[in-house]
């Protein structure tokens, strides 16, 4: 008999339901992150000198580019999934069922982290310069909500049955039910629990972050603009480059699923890739003694 230490099982994506309306869990979730970012980022931004009303008013235009693009960036890999006969599906709403394409059920699952920080960065640099304001400052007192988003968010996919590992015998383990495994493991009924193995490395990501924002707030060191965004990119990205080589379902270049055979996983390229980025970042702050360019200004004013 196993030992068993840990054996999780979702009761399914639905709160509650009530009459026609029904609160699902991964709206619930998302919710929450974004009330804990909107206060915490509001904190930041006061100890930081950045205006508190600068980030309730970026939080919405955030909260809307960074959803529209991690759907668009996971549809446009699973593209497989939304053409055809699956192009369309319904929602039923007072006992009607509604066709809607299959693209914008969003609710069902189906997002990308990557395609919301591609597409959130971009709506901070279109802000930032129409309010003359510094990228870096502003994306420093963001990143701590983010990876604290991250980790209250990757529970809808335990909710949702989604997003897990291959099959396990550890003494920790979360269950899947038949409908919701690939068919090369239909006989298999316990996998890796990587929403809660990336869950828990966001925390571990959000204290370094904290800690560091504070040790920086009572001047017990320096951290220059970009460089907190710096240390988010490579943090998060050697957790998620480890975590999605357990991933049954990942996004991939080339190759087919479940293991992108033939193809590269798009999540590890483009940790790599954020790697890279943020050690390149950290190296000009610190060795070049250089500040990073501010992509929100224009006409030649980076310094």
């Amino acid at each position: 008999m196993d030992n068993i230490f840990l054996a999780l099982r979702s009761p399914g994506p639905e709160l509650f339901q009530l009459g026609p309306f029904s609160l699902r869990w991964y709206g619930l979730l998302i919710a929450i992150s974004v009330l804990l970012g909107l206060n915490l980022s509001g904190k930041l931004a006061s100890e930081k000198g950045v205006k508190r009303s600068l980030i309730n008013d970026l939080l919405p235009i955030l909260i809307l580019a960074s959803v529209f693009g991690a759907r668009i960036y996971y549809v446009a890999f699973e593209w497989r999934n939304y053409i055809g006969k699956n192009f369309w599906s319904s929602i039923n709403f007072l006992n009607l069922n509604i066709p809607i394409p299959s693209v914008i059920e969003i609710w069902g699952g189906g997002i990308a982290i990557h395609g919301a920080l591609i597409m959130g960065t971009f709506s901070i640099i279109f802000f930032c310069r129409w309010r003359k304001e510094p990228f870096w400052d502003v994306v420093d007192v963001l990143v701590p909500s983010v990876a604290l988003g991250q980790a209250i968010g990757r529970w809808g996919n335990f909710f949702n049955n989604e997003a897990f590992g291959i099959p396990t015998n550890l003494p920790w383990k979360l269950f899947i039910p038949y409908r919701f495994r690939p068919e090369i493991f239909s006989t298999q009924e316990y996998f890796h629990p990587t929403f809660l193995y990336e869950s828990l490395w966001n925390i571990f990501v959000f204290g370094i972050l904290i800690f560091l924002f504070k040790k920086a707030h009572k001047g017990e060191l320096t951290l220059p603009p970009g460089s907190l965004s710096c240390l988010y990119l490579i943090t998060y990205s050697l957790g998620r480059l480890w975590i999605e080589a357990l991933r049954i379902d990942p996004l991939c270049l080339g190759g087919f699923p479940p293991f992108c055979e033939g193809g590269l996983r798009m999540a590890q390229l483009i940790s790599l890739f954020l790697i890279s980025a943020g050690l390149l970042g950290l190296w000009r702050i610190y060795i070049s003694k250089k500040a990073l360019p501010d992509p929100s200004l224009t006409n030649g004013r980076n310094q």
